[in-house]
């Protein structure tokens, strides 16, 4: 039966807005006037004054991580070091027989520093494993060095840091590529729990309205097991009903030899209707608060200007012969030293690819043209540009000025005429997009605080970065749908029915409002796969 959805906007992503749209065997058959597009038998969805969008697509995601870690200890939902300590000590008592305490979602601004200890877990005589929000960093207890066997002789890894006293002591902090010193002696999950968590990120993904997505990290990075084997075998069975890309992890102790293993992981999700790794992620360097980001000049509180993962010589010559085999390249940066090098390397490079670049906290100006004259895409974070405890306590302070004022340039980016997507890079931060793009809009904190318990700032961050309602909704929906290949994010005939009904019309409220609106349905293929 035909589906008509009326009784509010629609956004069809292209620059314009409708009344109603006529949806017939999953795909979008007419948009325009209601009077016009109502047939002799169809369901009604009635939007209520209410706003229909296309379904949204994260651009930069990691869904089996946050699932996995929504089912150990999960410490994103509190915030404050008592508020961490009893979360880690009630979900001990939960499970006594467990010879681990591992999980996550611990917050930087918490601890002075931000850096908590080992002795606030000794409380345990179990060894204790919790990666941090922003997964560059594991906090652990004394039991788990002992079982990694790493003292104060251990040196530090290429990649990371072990986090130390004056004397060399461990302090219970892993940074960066030292996580997996104790990470990967964790319990490893089972096949079967990696699929539970693909399917219950997948269920509370569909309640924010998103339908589609690209993991940022499909492989073994951090402790985590390859992804690869499961969203193989959720899009073969059909448990997999989101448009996903998973952008295959780049090895940066390996080089060039990884290609031909890239190429057959591709090759292994051939065929599949709802998945592809047509994608590799390449982490360029690390984040700002542990001084890991890579930047051209020192930090101000510590030195030193950051690590670069891959050696940006040998990086061009990667990316071209990724570029070559017809990859899209996924970049992490965050530091200007970062961004600058992941531009550099994409000279030359085929814009058919569709290369983008995340997170983008810190751009020095000159390179902000070089995205539209590169056809490289910005990819967006935009919940992390507010003035919140880790930006004002941390980042700030470490980075100074004029350093401070080039994060998050989303404005000035746009100016130069940048193409956008975006995301949440959940579980580092919530997964809504209407939180996001109220950050976006406002350059402040939503109404309600994203995690409860956390400090909220209602202080506009750079105000003069913000983007207007349209192409931050843009961005969550064509934008990103564009960098996978996906054949929705638009409406308009022909399109697959991946739809949103949110519970009233953001373009019609205050700005600092926009928090507020919800998502009331989402549909696939024109399926209800979510209903408030």
């Amino acid at each position: 039966m035909d589906i008509l959805f009326r009784g509010g906007r629609v956004f069809t992503a292209k620059g314009d807005f409708a009344e109603a749209v006529l949806v017939r065997d999953g795909v979008i058959a007419a948009v325009g006037a209601a009077r016009d597009l109502a047939t002799g038998a169809h369901e009604t969805v009635d939007l209520a004054g209410g706003l229909l969008t296309p379904g949204f697509t994260d651009a930069h995601i990691h869904p089996v991580q946050a699932g996995l870690e929504r089912a150990k200890c999960d410490l994103s939902e509190v915030y404050g070091l008592d508020e961490y300590v009893a979360r880690v000590a009630e979900y001990a008592a939960d499970h006594p027989g467990r010879e681990w305490v591992d999980g996550g979602g611990w917050d930087m601004s918490a601890f002075p520093g931000g850096l908590p200890r080992r002795e606030q877990l000794d409380f345990l005589d179990r060894p204790v494993y919790l990666i941090q929000r922003d997964h560059h960093a594991a906090w652990v207890n004394t039991r788990a060095l002992e079982r990694a066997g790493i003292t104060r002789d251990t040196p530090d890894p290429a990649d990371g840091r072990i986090e130390r006293d004056a004397d060399g002591t461990p302090t219970g902090v892993l940074h960066e590529g030292a996580m997996d010193l104790v990470g990967l002696l964790t319990p490893r999950p089972t096949q079967q729990d990696m699929d539970d968590a693909l399917v219950d990120a997948q269920r509370h993904l569909f309640s924010l309205g998103i339908t589609g997505w690209q993991d940022a990290i499909v492989g073994s990075y951090a402790g985590s097991d390859d992804q690869l084997p499961t969203y193989v075998s959720a899009a073969a069975s059909g448990r997999l009903r989101a448009r996903v890309v998973g952008a295959l992890w780049w090895e940066r102790t390996r080089g060039a030899e990884q290609i031909e293993d890239l190429l057959q992981r591709r090759k292994s999700a051939e065929g599949l209707d709802r998945f592809s790794a047509t994608s590799v992620k390449i982490m360029q360097d690390g984040i700002a608060e542990n001084y890991t980001a890579a930047v051209l000049e020192p930090y101000c509180l510590c030195g030193g200007t950051g690590l670069s993962y891959v050696d940006p010589d040998l990086l061009k010559g990667y990316v071209a012969e990724l570029d070559r085999h017809g990859f899209q390249i996924h970049f992490h940066a965050i530091g200007e030293r970062a961004v600058r090098e992941a531009l550099d390397s994409f000279a030359g490079t085929d814009p058919a690819n569709r290369h983008h670049i995340a997170h983008l906290q810190i751009i020095e100006p000159s390179d902000i043209p070089r995205f539209a004259e590169l056809g490289v895409t910005a990819n967006l974070q935009p919940l992390w540009a507010t003035h919140h405890a880790q930006m004002d306590e941390l980042t700030i302070p470490y980075l100074g000025e004029p350093r401070s004022s080039w994060q998050y340039p989303f404005a000035d980016l746009q100016q130069a005429g940048a193409r956008f997507c975006a995301g949440s890079d959940w579980p580092v931060s919530n997964a809504d997009p209407l939180q996001a793009m109220h950050v976006a809009v406002n350059r402040t904190e939503p109404g309600s605080s994203v995690h409860a318990g956390y400090p909220t700032a209602q202080t506009p961050f750079l105000p003069g970065q913000k983007l207007d309602l349209a192409t931050a909704l843009t961005a969550y929906t064509a934008g990103s749908a564009w960098i996978n290949r996906s054949p929705a994010g638009v409406i308009e005939p022909g399109r697959p029915a991946d739809l949103v009904v949110l519970d009233r019309d953001p373009f019609d409220l205050p700005a600092q409002e926009l928090w507020t609106t919800k998502v009331r349905m989402t549909f696939v293929d024109g399926q209800a796969v979510h209903q408030a």
